[in-house]
């Protein structure tokens, strides 16, 4: 069975479109989260800089190992942030004033109640599941990181690395876990309980109770409880948020509502890539299959063309020499006799 050029064309775009009716995922839906989602909060007072959780996370999810050991400390003295090979990293901070004492936390995917890198994905790679969590599916992402520009944060990242199969990769919350009633990694390495676990009312209850315990430890804010809609990973902290490299400028706008009017053209524009990735395929395969004699001879006319233009140039700038030189003689022998003429009349 052969097939038109056009009609390959065609059945490819049909396919892209049918492919995204059921996948399209970029959208203006507002959606406000699960009601009895799970969530962690991170209470940055409590913090001693372990790495611990950093351990707990590289152990439950089978990442690679570091290239410093979690025992070395030495590298909180630098600012770091996620990896394709780090879901969470720990930092300090160290408020300005003599004899302040360094401040800890830890940062990963703060899984948004309305995610930007969901909102983001036209072929739903990312989901926002019950749990609370915000997990990704590689079999279907194109690699457009969209995810990655969208996210307020910062925080998914690329497998740059890896040339056959990138993925972007982040935070899962330990979804598999948490699933089976099992605690996050990064929680259950913790040996300060400066993170907590359970449903995200309970924390954000919790850290209610903390404030109007201790006025004088705390800023009087939850971080993640409005922050783009809000998050399912709060903070408690002593010193202002924004010290600590974390963005106060966010509103309490979701990402979906910010995006709407963008993301109204995203599956149509994705519907037509099959068909423009057909033909950038096709114009590709064409100059590999020029021989050498086709590149010979446009070799050749390159040349002549170049060698034409090169001499029509050399003969308008020889006439327009000539006539220059013409018309400088006829002025100087005007000039002359005009000088004659005025010379005859005086005597």
């Amino acid at each position: 069975m052969s097939i038109s050029r056009r009609g390959f064309l065609a059945w490819m775009g049909a396919a892209g479109i049918t492919a995204l009716s059921t996948r399209v995922g970029a959208t203006p839906r507002h959606f406000e989260g699960y009601p009895q989602s799970l969530c962690v909060l991170h209470d940055i007072t409590l913090c001693i800089g372990c790495r611990n959780c950093e351990a707990g996370c590289n152990k439950v999810n089978q990442l690679p190992a570091p290239a410093v050991p979690f025992t070395d400390l030495s590298v909180l003295d630098k600012r770091r942030r996620t990896n394709a090979k780090t879901y969470t990293v720990v930092n300090k901070n160290v408020p300005a004033g003599e004899g302040n004492k360094p401040v800890f936390f830890k940062t990963q995917c703060n899984h948004c109640l309305e995610p930007a890198c969901a909102s983001a994905c036209f072929v739903r790679a990312f989901s926002k599941n019950k749990e609370g969590s915000v997990t990704y599916d590689a079999s279907v992402c194109v690699g457009c990181r969209y995810c990655m520009i969208a996210c307020p944060f910062e925080i998914p990242t690329y497998e740059y690395d890896e040339p056959l199969t990138p993925r972007i990769m982040k935070c899962t919350m330990c979804h598999p876990r948490i699933t089976q009633g099992l605690l996050p990694g990064c929680v259950e390495a913790c040996p300060t309980e400066a993170l907590s676990f359970g449903r995200r009312e309970n924390m954000l209850k919790l850290a209610r109770e903390r404030i109007n315990k201790y006025p004088g430890r705390y800023i009087d804010h939850i971080y993640g409880e409005r922050e783009m809609g809000g998050t399912n990973w709060l903070y408690l902290s002593g010193v202002p948020f924004r010290t600590l490299g974390m963005r106060e400028d966010l509103g309490v706008t979701p990402a979906p509502e910010l995006t709407s009017g963008a993301l109204a053209t995203v599956p149509m524009v994705a519907a037509l890539w099959p068909a423009l990735l057909t033909g950038i395929y096709a114009i590709s395969r064409r100059k590999e299959k020029l021989s050498s004699g086709d590149k010979q001879d446009a070799l050749a006319r390159a040349v002549a063309e170049a060698n034409a233009k090169s001499q029509a140039a050399l003969t308008a700038a020889l006439e327009k020499a000539k006539r220059e030189k013409e018309e400088a003689v006829n002025k100087a022998v005007k000039a002359a006799l005009e000088a004659s003429a005025r010379k005859t009349q005086e005597q």
